[in-house]
C-alpha cells in the first residue's frame, strides 16, 4: 500500500459492497436515514452530495494506489514517492478530483458519533465541502455546505455518514469509481424525481426519451447544448452514445444552463462524475433574462424545457423572436426560438414540448409556427404516447429542428418537407402509472428518422424510408397548408392498415365481444359474493 497522510487512519478496505444492486440498495437505504426529518428535495440535497464526497475520495485513493503501484514497478526509490504522491497534476490528467487532508472520508467516518465537546459532524462535513472546493477550482460554489443547520440531526446525519461509509466505488468488475458512481447518480435522481412527484420534473427527464432524442440527433462530434439542462441528463446520455461508438468524451464540448440553484448544483455534480468538461454558466440563471452563452453556436441542441410555463421573463424586443413575440402566458414558442437562435450553419436539435405547442392558435402561437415551417427549421415531429412523464401528465411530443435539410453530407434532400412519426402506441407499462419506450421502439423511431435523412447510420444498415400507415408520412409544404400549418402527427400519418387475415364479421365481432363481456360480469358478481361471505364469517 502506498504511504498515507498521517490524518488518513486505516490502510485496510473498507467494508464493501459486491454488486452494483448491493450498492445502490445500501445507498437509497441511507436516503431514508434523513426521510423522516426533511422532504424529498432537501435529503436528495443532503445524499447526493456526501455520495459525491465520498465518491471523490474513493476516487483519489484509486488513483493513488494505482500511482504507487506505478512507482514500483519504475524502481523509484520509497524516499522519492511521497512527492510524486502529491503531485496533483498527477491526479488531474486523469480527471480526480485533489482531496486535501482535512475532507478525506476516513476522517468523517472517525468522527461521525457525537463527541460532547467537539465540533460536530455538519461541521465537518461543510469544512470538508469546503476544502475540496477550494483544491479544485471546476467545484467552485457547486458543493453545498448545509450540513450544519441547526435543523439537521446530527445524530442521523453522523449513521447516514456510517452509511456511506459501507459503500465502495471502486473494485466493481474493473470499473472506474467514476463509471461506478455515474450510474449510481443516475439511478439516485430518477428514484428522487419519483419521490418528489411533480416537482422532480425540473431536474429529470426519463431516461428513454432523453436516449430517443440523442438516438435521433447523433451528437458524435461538436458542441452539445441544454438551456434548461436542469441535473444534465441529456449531456450524461450524450456522453454514453459517444462512448458507445468507440468515441473519446472531448468529443464534444458541453454547454448548459439552469436557473434554479440546487438544480445547477446536481447537474455540475453529474457532469463532473462523468468526467465531462461541461460550461454551465458560473452560476445559476434564468436562460431568458440571462443568457451565460449569447455567443454560442451550438451542433446539437437537447432539452425538455418546462411545460407551458407562464411566469418567465419577457422582453418585447429581444432579438431572439425572429418569428413572433411569444404570448405573455406561454414559454412554448420562446424556449423553440431561443433554440433556433442556438443552432449552428448545419445544427440540429431535439426538443420535448406539451402537445398543444403542435395545434395551439391562440396569442400569435399559431404564425409563430408557420415561420418556423416556411423558415424550413422544422425536420420531424413524434408524438409520444402517455404516461412516460411520472411527474406531469401533460401528453408530450417532441420537435426536432435542423438548419440545413439539403443533401450536404451524403444526405436526403429534405428542402419543404416534414417527417411525421406517431409513436402513441409504443412503449411498455413499467407499473400502473409509468410507460417506458423499450430498445425495439427506440430503434424503430430513430431508424425511420434516419432512413427519411439519408444518414451514414441509415446507409449502413440499409435503411431505406417508406411512408407506414398509422406510423409515419413525409408530407410537403402544401400538405401543412391544407391543415392549417397543424403539426400533430395524426393527422397526416393517417390509419394502420387493416389486418387482412381477421375476416370475422363486423356483427358476430359485436355479439361475441358482448358476450364475453357479459362473462365477466356475472364472474365479479360470483367473486363479490364469496368475499362478502368471507368478511361475515371473520365478523363472526
Amino acid at each position: 500500500m502506498p504511504p498515507r497522510k498521517k490524518s488518513i487512519a486505516g490502510q485496510e478496505a473498507l467494508p464493501g459492497t459486491t454488486t452494483m444492486a448491493d450498492l445502490k440498495e445500501l445507498l437509497w437505504k441511507a436516503a431514508d436515514k434523513l426521510r423522516g426529518s426533511m422532504d424529498a428535495a432537501e435529503y436528495k440535497d443532503f445524499v447526493l452530495s456526501l455520495v459525491f464526497l465520498k465518491y471523490t475520495f474513493d476516487a483519489w485513493e484509486e488513483r493513488r494506489r494505482v500511482l504507487y503501484a506505478d512507482l514500483i514497478a519504475d524502481g523509484v526509490p520509497e524516499s522519492r514517492i511521497e512527492s510524486f504522491l502529491d503531485d496533483k497534476d498527477e491526479y488531474a490528467r486523469e480527471g480526480v478530483f485533489w482531496v486535501p487532508a482535512d475532507a478525506q472520508w476516513v476522517e468523517l467516518k472517525a468522527n461521525a458519533k457525537p463527541n460532547p465537546g467537539e465540533i460536530t459532524i455538519g461541521e465537518r462535513i461543510d469544512n470538508a465541502m469546503d476544502a475540496v472546493m477550494k483544491e479544485n477550482p471546476a467545484l467552485t460554489g457547486v458543493l453545498p455546505k448545509i450540513f450544519n443547520r441547526k435543523e439537521v440531526d446530527q445524530r442521523r446525519l453522523g449513521e447516514l455518514v456510517d452509511l456511506i461509509s459501507d459503500a465502495r466505488f471502486t473494485g466493481h468488475e474493473g470499473r472506474t469509481a467514476a463509471d461506478v458512481l455515474g450510474e449510481v447518480y443516475e439511478y439516485f435522481l430518477e428514484k428522487f424525481a419519483r419521490a418528489e412527484g411533480k416537482r422532480g420534473g425540473e431536474f429529470y427527464t426519463p431516461s428513454s426519451i432523453v436516449r430517443l432524442m440523442v438516438e435521433i440527433l447523433e451528437p458524435y462530434k461538436g458542441r452539445v447544448y441544454d438551456p434548461c439542462c436542469g441535473s444534465g441528463g441529456m449531456f450524461v446520455q450524450a456522453e454514453k452514445f459517444i462512448l458507445n461508438h468507440r468515441g473519446r468524451r472531448d468529443d464534444i464540448a458541453v454547454y448548459g444552463q439552469e436557473s434554479n440553484q440546487r438544480t445547477w448544483r446536481l447537474g455540475k455534480m453529474n457532469t463532473a462524475i462523468h468526467g465531462l468538461s461541461a460550461d454551465l454558466g458560473n452560476s445559476w440563471a434564468d436562460t431568458f433574462y440571462e443568457d451565460k452563452h449569447p455567443d454560442l453556436k451550438a451542433d446539437f441542441i437537447l432539452a425538455n424545457p418546462p411545460f407551458n410555463m407562464s411566469d418567465w421573463h419577457r422582453n418585447t424586443e429581444d432579438p431572439r423572436w425572429r418569428f413572433g413575440t411569444p404570448p405573455a402566458g406561454n414559454a412554448n414558442f420562446a424556449w423553440m426560438q431561443h433554440i433556433v437562435s442556438k443552432l449552428s450553419v448545419q445544427g440540429t436539435a431535439g426538443v420535448v414540448m406539451a402537445n398543444g405547442s403542435m395545434s395551439s392558435k391562440q396569442s400569435g402561437e399559431g404564425e409563430i409556427r408557420t415561420e418556423l415551417i416556411n423558415a424550413d427549421l422544422v425536420a420531424c415531429m413524434v408524438a409520444l404516447p402517455p404516461q412516460l412523464f411520472r411527474t406531469t401528465g401533460i401528453p408530450a411530443c417532441l420537435w426536432f429542428f435542423a438548419k440545413d435539410k439539403t443533401s450536404r453530407g451524403g444526405h436526403t434532400d429534405r428542402q419543404g418537407q416534414v417527417l411525421f412519426i406517431d409513436a402513441r402506441n409504443m412503449g411498455t407499462m413499467l407499473d400502473r402509472t409509468e410507460r417506458v419506450l423499450t430498445d425495439d421502439d427506440l430503434n424503430k423511431i430513430a431508424g425511420t428518422y434516419h432512413a427519411w435523412r439519408g444518414t451514414m447510420s441509415a446507409r449502413d444498415a440499409d435503411l431505406i424510408y417508406t411512408d407506414e400507415p398509422g406510423f409515419c408520412y413525409s408530407a410537403t409544404r402544401d400538405e401543412l397548408a391544407t391543415h392549417e400549418d397543424i403539426l400533430t402527427p395524426g393527422r397526416y400519418v393517417g390509419a394502420t392498415e387493416t389486418d387482412t387475415t381477421n375476416d370475422e364479421p363486423l356483427t358476430e365481432k359485436i355479439d361475441r365481444i358482448t358476450k364475453e363481456l357479459l362473462t365477466h360480469f356475472d364472474e365479479s358478481t360470483r367473486l363479490e359474493q364469496v368475499i362478502r361471505q368471507q368478511m361475515e364469517r371473520l365478523d363472526g
